[in-house]
C-alpha cells in the first residue's frame, strides 16, 4: 500500500483536510518536500534555523501549521489556507530541497496522512526529548506566549483532566490540548504514524541527547538524509530558542487577545497585503520588545522521579520501536557514564543548545 492509499484511508472518516493534495499537486510553484514535525522543545527551532542557513535547502517561517485537521489552534495560530502557504515558498531560488517546520505535526493524529496526501514522497525529520524535561519546558514555554496561566508546574500537571473538558484556561490559550501534558509525550503511538505512512526509510529520528553532545555530527546526518551537501557546515552553532519570560503580562495579553485577534484576520482579505505584513511585523517587534532571557531552575528532583516511573512504559515501547536502549531516560542513574574528554566538549555544546529548555 502507498502513503497515499494509507493516508486517503486513515482519513476516509475524518474532517476536510484543510489542505488538498490534488490541488497542491496542480500547481506550479514550489511547495515542500521534508517536513520537521516535532516535537516541542526537543531541538527543533536550532534544527530549522540550521537548515535554513544552507545553501541547498528553503525553509520558510517555522510554525505554520497548515496540516492537523484535529488540531484546535486558537486565533493565536491561524490556519493559512492553499494559496497563503504556498506563497511562503515564493522566495524559493531553485534550492534542492524546501521544508516545513511545524512542531505540533507530531502531535496530531491526522497530520502524517494529510502531509502524505500532499506529498506523498515528503522525507519527514522527527526529533524526541527525555519526557520529563520536555513536559517542563514545553509548561515554560506555554508560560511565555500565554497558553498557560498556572503558576506552577506542579498545578498544571494536576489539572489535566479539567483541561480536556475545558476548565482552568485562560481566554489567552491558544491550543487547550498542548496542556493535556502527558498527552504530548505519547511519541511511541506519534512516531509509529509516520513510520506506517511512509515508511522507515524516509523518516529521521533524532534523540535530543544525541543534539546535545553532538550538534555537528546530528546536523550532517539530517543533510545526508536529505540528500544535500553534508560538508557544507556552519562554523558556530550559536544558541537558538533560548529561556524566556514576558516582562510584561498584561502587554502579553493584549497581544494574544483571542477576540483582538479573530478580528484582525476576519479583516485579513480586505486588507492590503503589505498593510498585513506591516501588523505582523509590529506584534513582533512588540513580542521581542516584552521578552526577557533569564534561565530558570531546575525541575524539582521528587516531581522528575515521579515522572520517570510514570513514563517506564512508554519509553521501553519507544525503545522497541527504535531499536535504541533509552533506559537513561528512566532515571538520572541509569545515565551512562561520559568520559572526561567527552564531557568537556558536552557540557560546552549543552550550554549552547540546552539553554533553550
Amino acid at each position: 500500500m502507498t502513503p497515499v492509499d494509507l493516508a486517503a484511508r486513515q482519513t476516509a472518516s475524518t474532517e476536510s483536510v484543510p489542505i488538498q493534495g490534488t490541488a497542491f499537486r496542480s500547481s506550479s510553484l514550489r511547495k515542500p518536500d521534508f517536513f520537521l514535525v516535532g516535537a516541542p522543545k526537543c531541538g527543533t527551532s536550532a534544527m530549522a534555523h540550521y537548515l535554513g542557513w544552507h545553501p541547498d535547502i528553503y525553509l520558510p517561517r517555522k510554525e505554520m501549521n497548515v496540516f492537523g485537521s484535529d488540531l484546535r489552534f486558537g486565533p493565536k495560530f491561524y490556519r493559512r489556507d492553499r494559496e497563503a502557504y504556498l506563497d511562503e515558498y515564493a522566495g524559493w531560488q531553485g534550492q534542492l530541497r524546501a521544508g516545513d517546520a511545524s512542531v505540533w505535526h507530531l502531535f496530531s493524529t491526522q497530520a502524517a496522512a494529510e502531509i502524505a496526501i500532499f506529498n506523498p514522497e515528503a522525507r519527514i525529520i522527527i526529533m524526541l526529548r527525555e519526557p520529563a524535561e520536555m513536559l517542563y519546558s514545553l509548561y515554560w514555554q506555554f508560560r511565555y506566549d500565554g497558553n498557560e496561566c498556572l503558576p506552577t508546574f506542579e498545578e498544571a500537571l494536576e489539572a489535566e483532566e479539567d483541561r480536556r473538558g475545558g476548565r482552568r484556561v485562560s481566554r489567552q490559550a491558544y491550543l487547550v490540548q498542548g496542556l493535556v501534558y502527558r498527552e504530548t509525550v505519547r511519541y511511541t503511538e506519534q512516531v509509529r504514524r509516520y513510520f506506517d505512512v511512509f515508511g522507515r526509510e524516509r523518516v529521521h529520528v533524532i534523540i535530543y541527547d544525541d543534539f546535545v553532545a553532538d550538534v555537528r555530527g546530528c546536523y550532517r546526518e539530517v543533510l545526508e538524509f536529505l540528500e544535500v551537501d553534508p560538508s557544507c557546515i556552519p562554523m558556530e552553532f550559536g544558541v537558538i530558542n533560548p529561556a524566556k519570560q514576558a516582562r510584561s503580562p498584561v502587554l502579553r495579553s493584549v497581544l494574544g487577545d483571542p477576540l483582538l485577534r479573530s478580528a484582525v484576520l476576519a479583516l485579513r482579505p480586505r486588507l492590503p497585503r503589505l498593510l498585513f505584513a506591516g501588523l505582523q511585523k509590529l506584534e513582533s517587534r512588540l513580542q521581542r520588545s516584552n521578552t526577557r532571557f533569564e534561565k530558570r531552575g531546575p525541575l524539582d528532583p521528587g516531581l522528575k522521579q515521579a515522572l520517570h516511573r510514570q513514563f517506564v512504559p512508554e519509553i521501553e515501547r519507544l525503545s522497541q520501536l527504535l531499536g535504541r536502549d533509552l533506559r537513561h531516560w528512566r532515571s538520572e542513574e541509569e545515565r551512562p557514564p561520559i568520559t572526561e574528554g567527552k564531557r568537556i566538549v558536552k557540557d560546552a555544546l549543552h550550554e549552547r543548545v540546552a539553554a533553550a529548555r
